[in-house]
């Protein structure tokens, strides 16, 4: 391989990205809710020797609009618990990292840690988290202790606007994590001794309240489960605007980003350069990954993805939109855009199948060696955890010393 690496994720979701896919020939709607239907995916990702699969999740029912929920019936509702699902799948997998999402709004940052933490030991550290906020106003009945801002369909439109509006629950979020990481570092590295001579299991002296204090959360700590294999898994987001850039900057090691065209990309990588520098961060010392998510419908014939998607459209009785963009094409063509793309700045790409399984498989048999072939992805996997796939070091325990 040449160059820089470039990195490779997919998005899982449902029965593919497009709303009408689990009505196409060769999807298995029947299976969604089963583990050897995820099982399968996630497996075909790994033969295609990508970095990370993220696995979406919500605390409602989807719908069409970001925003609120809908009784449309025609659509694919319903899901499973991510985490508990990516945890389901770490021991059939060996390589991929796996990504779950989780809700930071209605859940205590000390569960949560837990969590991933578990899923760490579970993956034999490939674990990672995608934190996310409520959107919609209406999960919070789900828990009858607080309400958040319902977005109106003017403001939904506009990523700008969502975003002011939302802006406490990205502080939130923002501290939230900081929360989880503090807890992941509770324990140092060789706090457990495990001296059945000695009678000592651990060494009090290595596990840390964390005494974090803040205008969200109160937490002493500290965390009943030990650090992490990776010391802190990694922490990825999703940014539209300038308000979750800046929660990618304070918070993240990965930012999912959605430009639609080259010069939408060094728009987006600049504002996120500005977030950065905004917060004070040291990139150098502290990486933040830029990915560009692409919503993907691939076919070996030129024109027959275009065509599956009309298709699509029709089922659907409405064109395909997505925040991200849509690329219907061969693999080849999709090589030539990732990797022009990629001289604009970013570090790689988290593609959205639109139908599942095929364009997972258009991905890994057909794109990934259009990639190998010009020396731009790798050929075999060469670390054993989803930091090392990023080439993100394992960081020091910020406590360890501290005694």
């Amino acid at each position: 391989m040449t160059g820089t690496p470039l990195h490779l994720a997919v998005a899982l979701d449902g029965a593919g990205w497009h709303p009408a896919a689990w009505r196409t020939t060769g999807v298995r709607p029947a299976e969604l809710f089963t583990a050897e239907y995820w099982a399968a995916l996630v497996g075909e990702a790994e033969r295609g020797l990508l970095d990370f699969v993220t696995l979406e999740d919500s605390l409602g029912p989807q719908s069409a609009a970001f925003h609120r929920p809908d009784d449309r019936t025609d659509q694919v509702r319903g899901t499973l618990d991510a985490v508990l699902l990516a945890a389901r799948l770490a021991p059939l997998t060996r390589h991929i990292g796996l990504v779950p999402t989780a809700n930071v709004t209605h859940t205590e940052p000390f569960h949560l840690s837990l969590a991933v933490a578990t899923l760490d030991f579970a993956a034999t550290g490939r674990a990672g988290w995608r934190p996310q906020i409520a959107s919609r106003a209406a999960d919070a009945a789900h828990f009858g202790r607080r309400t958040t801002p319902q977005l109106t369909d003017e403001e939904a439109r506009v990523p700008e606007r969502t975003a002011a509006r939302l802006r406490p629950l990205f502080d939130e979020a923002a501290d939230a994590v900081e929360v989880v990481r503090r807890l992941w570092d509770s324990w140092e590295d060789d706090a457990e001794i495990r001296s059945v001579a000695t009678g000592r299991f651990i060494d009090g002296a290595r596990i840390h309240h964390i005494d974090f204090e803040g205008p969200h959360f109160s937490v002493r700590g500290p965390s009943i489960t030990p650090r992490p294999p990776q010391g802190q898994p990694p922490v990825a987001g999703l940014a539209h605007a300038s308000v979750p850039y800046e929660f990618a900057a304070r918070a993240c090691d990965i930012v999912f980003v959605t430009p639609h065209d080259r010069p939408g990309t060094k728009a987006v990588l600049g504002e996120v350069d500005a977030a950065t520098a905004a917060v004070g961060r040291d990139r150098t010392a502290q990486p933040l990954l830029v990915l560009a998510d692409l919503l993907v419908l691939l076919d070996e014939t030129p024109g027959a993805a275009a065509r599956r998607l009309a298709r699509l459209d029709d089922l659907a009785g409405t064109p395909l939109t997505s925040d991200a963009e849509i690329f219907a094409g061969t693999p080849e063509e999709l090589a030539d855009l990732l990797l022009d793309r990629r001289t604009a700045g970013l570090d790689g790409f988290r593609l959205r199948p639109a139908v599942l399984p095929h364009d997972l498989a258009g991905i890994t048999g057909a794109l990934v060696p259009a990639l190998q072939r010009r020396g731009a992805f790798r050929t075999a996997y060469t670390s054993d955890t989803l930091r090392g796939h990023l080439g993100l070091t394992r960081p020091r325990n910020r406590y360890a010393g501290t005694r």
